[in-house]
C-alpha cells in the first residue's frame, strides 16, 4: 500500500468520525446528560415575597426582648409559667393588609411595615385575660398596640387559653398523687404503681363558660411504641381551672364502666369485692399492640426519585418557582402550613391558601372518648410539623427547610428539615394520545408535579399537608392521615362505637373534618361565582319528528348573594363551580378557576349542640363569602377551651351580602369518617384516608397551557422514535448512568422535644 493510498483512507476515517460527531450532536443531548443544569430563573422576586415570610428567630428575639422590657410587668417565661403569672405565649408574623400587600406588590406602593402579632397571658392581674398585640416595626420594635377588642370585640377571658405544656405537667403530677391512693386497684389492674402509666388529655373541658375540667385517659406505656392502642379502663376527670395549682382537684373516676368519687373510693370498692377488675397485664416491647418494629431483615432497595441534572424548581427565600409556578410558602404555629401570592405565568390565581382548622370528634362509650372533640390548631399544628425522614416522609433528594417559632418558651425554637419541596413524578400521563386512524402518532406529557409538604403529629395522629402545582395550571390540596387511632377501654356495648382491635381495645369511631380558606383573585382581585350543571329536556327528534330523546343541557347560573352560596355538608352542590374574571378567554366565556371537592365527609354536630357554634365552618362543605379584613380566619384557638361562647364563630361571616364581583373567599371542608378497624393496627395507612380540593382553570386560557411544556413528547410513524433528538424519551438511557451524590442519611427530630 502506497502513502497516497494510506492519505486517502486517513482522511476518510477522520470525515466519518467527523460526520459520527455531528450527529451525535444534533440527535440528542446525551452526551450532556449529566451536567447540572440550573432551573430557569422564571421570577425574580427581588425579595417581594418577603413581606409574607415567618419570622427569623433573630426577630422573635427582638420581640421578646422588646415585650419583657415595654410592658411594665412581670413576665414569666411560659415553660415555667403558673396559671397565676404572666407570660408570653406566642410569637407569630402579623401579615399585613391584604389592600396594602398588593399596593407594594402591584402597584408600586411602599413596603408595608414587618410586624408581629404576640399573644399574652396575663394571670398576675386583677382581671386575669389574653391580650394580643402587635409589635412593630422589625427588627427593631418601639411600638406595641392592643388589638384583641378590635379582633374579637372584647376581651378573651383566661380561660380560653389552650393548655400549656407546663399545665400539663402540674396535672400528670396532681393524677400521681392520686393513683397513689389505690395502690392494690393498680397491681391487680395494671401490674403498676402508676408511674409508668400514659396520660392522654381530652377536650373540650367541661359543659359550659369558664369550666376547665378533664377527663384524662390512661394507658400501659411501652417505650418504643404507641400507648395508644392499650388502655388499661382508667379514666380521671381533673378540675384545673383554679389559678392556683395547689387547688386543683381530682372529681371523678371512671373504670370499666363504673363511676366514683375518688381513688380513694375506687380503692375501697376493690378491697370490698365490689369491682369487676379486668387484670391488664404489662406488654412486653416486643408484643405490645401496635408495635412498629420491623418484623423482616431489610430486604433489596426500592425504587429511587432522583433529578439527573438537578432540581428543576428554585428557592429563593420563601418563595419557590418551577415551570411558570410562584408561591411564597410559610407555617403558622397554630394553624399549620400557609401559603399566598400564588401565580401561574406571572398572573396572581390564589393571594392565600391557608389550613385554618383539623377537628377529630369521636364516638365511645367511655366519658373520655365520648367527650373528645379535639380542634387541633389550639394545640399547634404548626408547631408540631417535626423534622421529615428523608427518603420516607418526601424524596431522599428533596429540598428540606427548616421553620422557626416561638410558641409557650422565650426562645424561639426551630423545627429543623420539617418542610420539604420536590419535583413529583407520578407514573402518569398528564395527557397523552395514540393514533391509530387517518394518521400514525403518539403525544403526551408526564404529570411532573412541584409539591410542597409538611407532617404534623398530633398526639397520636399524623397529618400529611400536600400542596402540588401542575403543569396544567391546576392547584392540588390533599391531606392524608396516618398513625395511630386513638381507643377506649372495651366494655359493655362498645362495639356501638367502634370494632375490637385488641384483647381489651376498641378502636373509637371519629370522624376527620379539615378546613381551607382559599382566598381566589382570578383575572384581577374582582370576581363572581358561576355555576353549572346538567339537566335532560325530552325533545322530537328534528330528522324523525316521532320519536323523541332525552338530551342533556348546561343549566348555568350566577350566584348572587352569600346565602346562595353556602353549600350544607352532605348535601347536593353544583359539579361545577367557578370563580370568574370580569374579562373574557379568546372563545368569549369568562376567565375562570373551578374548585372541585374530593371527600368523604361524616355528619357535622347537631345545629342543637351547645357548642356547635365553635366549628359551625362545618355545616358547610363549601361557603362563599367576601373578604373582609376583620374575618381572616374561621376559627381561634380559643373556641377549644370554650366552644360553648367561641371567640370566632364562622357562621357569622355569612350575611347574605352580594357576592357578584366582589374580593371573594373560598372556605372548604373535607373529611371523612374513620370507623377503626383491625388493620389500623398498628398504624392508620394512608392508602383511602386522603382527600382534598382541586383549583382548576376553567376557560381561563385559550388552551391546555402544557402545551408549552419542555417536556412534551410527540413522534409520528414516519420518524425514528429511538432518536434523542426527536424523542426526549430515547435520552432517558444515559441518564441512567447519571447517579446522585445522596447526602448522608441524618435526624435531629428528636432534639427539641
Amino acid at each position: 500500500m502506497n502513502m497516497k493510498t494510506v492519505l486517502i483512507l486517513l482522511i476518510l476515517a477522520l470525515a466519518t468520525i467527523f460526520a459520527l460527531v455531528c450527529v451525535l450532536l444534533t440527535r440528542g443531548r446525551a452526551p450532556g446528560t449529566c451536567q447540572h443544569q440550573p432551573p430557569e430563573q422564571e421570577d425574580p422576586d427581588d425579595g417581594q415575597s418577603l413581606v409574607f415570610a415567618d419570622l427569623t428567630p433573630e426577630e422573635l428575639a427582638q420581640v421578646v426582648r422588646y415585650l419583657q422590657g415595654n410592658l411594665g410587668v412581670q413576665l414569666v417565661d411560659a415553660s415555667r409559667a403558673k396559671p397565676s403569672d404572666n407570660c408570653i405565649a406566642s410569637v407569630d408574623v402579623q401579615v399585613p393588609a391584604k389592600a396594602e400587600v398588593l399596593r407594594f406588590l402591584d402597584g408600586g406602593g411602599a413596603r408595608p411595615r414587618r410586624e408581629a402579632l404576640a399573644v399574652l397571658y396575663f394571670g398576675n392581674q386583677p382581671d386575669p385575660n389574653i391580650t394580643e398585640y402587635v409589635v412593630g416595626p422589625l427588627p427593631t420594635p418601639v411600638y406595641h398596640r392592643d388589638v384583641t377588642v378590635q379582633k374579637y370585640g372584647g376581651k378573651v377571658p383566661y380561660h380560653r387559653r389552650p393548655v400549656t405544656g407546663k399545665e400539663y405537667m402540674d396535672i400528670n403530677a396532681l393524677i400521681q398523687r392520686e393513683l397513689r391512693k389505690a395502690p392494690r386497684f393498680l397491681a391487680a389492674c395494671c401490674e403498676s404503681d402508676g408511674t409508668d402509666l400514659a396520660i392522654l388529655t381530652t377536650a373540650p373541658r367541661g359543659f359550659k363558660s369558664g369550666d376547665r375540667a378533664t377527663w384524662f385517659v390512661l394507658f400501659h406505656g411501652v417505650a418504643g411504641t404507641g400507648y395508644y392502642l392499650s388502655p388499661v379502663g382508667l379514666e380521671v376527670l381533673v378540675e384545673h381551672g383554679d389559678l392556683h395549682v395547689s387547688r386543683w382537684r381530682l372529681r371523678k373516676v371512671f373504670y370499666n364502666g363504673e363511676y366514683f368519687a375518688s381513688m380513694g373510693d375506687l380503692e375501697g370498692a376493690f378491697e370490698s369485692n365490689l369491682l369487676e377488675v379486668i387484670r391488664m397485664e404489662k406488654p412486653q416491647a416486643e408484643e405490645v399492640l401496635g408495635s412498629m418494629r420491623p418484623r423482616r431483615p431489610p430486604g433489596s432497595l426500592g425504587p429511587l426519585q432522583y433529578e439527573p441534572q438537578g432540581p428543576r424548581y428554585s428557592i429563593r427565600n420563601n418563595r419557590v418557582t418551577f415551570q411558570g409556578w410562584s408561591i411564597a410558602f410559610g407555617m403558622n404555629p397554630n394553624t399549620g402550613p400557609r401559603l399566598f401570592d400564588i401565580r401561574f405565568r406571572g398572573e396572581r390565581i390564589v393571594y392565600e391558601l391557608s389550613l385554618q382548622e383539623a377537628l377529630a370528634l369521636y364516638g365511645s362509650n367511655c366519658p373520655g372518648g365520648m367527650s373528645t372533640r379535639y380542634f387541633d390548631g389550639s394545640f399547634g399544628i404548626g408547631r408540631f410539623a417535626y423534622e421529615l425522614v428523608r427518603g420516607l416522609d418526601c424524596p431522599y433528594t428533596a429540598t428540606y427547610v427548616d421553620q422557626h417559632y416561638l410558641a409557650e418558651s422565650e426562645t424561639p425554637k426551630t423545627n429543623q428539615n420539617s418542610l420539604c419541596i420536590f419535583e413529583h413524578d407520578a407514573a402518569l400521563p398528564l395527557r397523552r394520545h395514540f393514533s391509530d386512524s387517518h394518521s400514525l402518532y403518539y403525544g403526551g406529557l408526564r404529570k411532573n408535579t412541584l409539591v410542597i409538604r409538611a407532617v404534623s403529629t398530633l398526639i397520636n395522629y399524623d397529618y400529611i399537608w400536600d400542596f402540588m402545582f401542575h403543569g396544567s395550571g391546576d392547584v392540588e390540596v390533599r391531606v392524608h392521615a396516618t398513625g395511630y387511632i386513638s381507643s377506649s377501654f372495651l366494655h359493655g356495648r362498645g362495639t356501638d362505637y367502634g370494632n375490637r382491635v385488641g384483647p381489651h381495645t376498641l378502636g373509637t369511631m371519629h370522624l376527620h373534618h379539615i378546613h381551607y380558606k382559599v382566598d381566589l383573585d382570578v383575572d384581577g382581585q374582582l370576581n363572581s361565582l358561576d355555576t353549572q350543571d346538567m339537566e335532560y329536556e325530552l325533545v322530537k327528534d328534528p330528522w324523525s319528528m316521532q320519536h323523541t330523546i332525552e338530551r342533556p343541557y348546561l343549566r348555568r347560573e350566577r350566584l348572587e348573594r352569600e346565602g346562595e352560596a353556602a353549600f350544607l355538608l352532605n348535601t347536593p352542590m353544583p359539579r361545577y363551580l367557578s370563580f370568574a374574571g370580569s374579562k373574557p378567554n379568546k372563545w368569549g366565556h369568562p376567565r375562570s378557576y373551578r374548585v372541585q371537592i374530593i371527600s368523604f365527609t361524616g355528619e357535622h354536630l347537631p345545629l342543637s349542640s351547645p357548642m356547635e357554634r365553635s366549628i359551625s365552618w362545618g355545616r358547610y362543605q363549601l361557603a362563599v363569602t367576601r373578604r373582609k379584613e376583620e374575618e381572616p380566619t374561621s376559627t381561634s384557638v380559643y373556641n377549644q377551651n370554650d366552644p360553648w361562647t367561641p371567640t370566632v364563630v364562622f357562621a357569622d361571616f355569612i350575611d347574605n351580602e352580594t357576592i357578584t364581583n366582589e374580593d371573594l373567599v373560598a372556605w372548604i371542608t373535607v373529611g371523612f369518617l374513620h370507623v377503626p378497624h383491625a388493620e389500623d393496627v398498628p398504624n392508620t395507612v394512608t392508602v383511602g384516608n386522603g382527600v382534598g380540593f382541586f383549583l382548576r382553570p376553567y376557560n381561563y386560557f385559550d388552551e391546555d397551557p402544557s402545551v408549552d411544556s419542555p417536556d412534551s413528547v410527540y413522534f409520528s410513524g414516519e420518524q425514528d422514535a429511538g432518536a434523542c433528538g426527536a424523542n426526549p424519551l430515547a435520552c432517558l438511557p444515559p441518564a441512567a448512568a447519571c447517579a446522585p451524590h445522596l447526602p448522608p442519611f441524618r435526624y435531629g427530630g428528636f432534639l427539641n422535644l
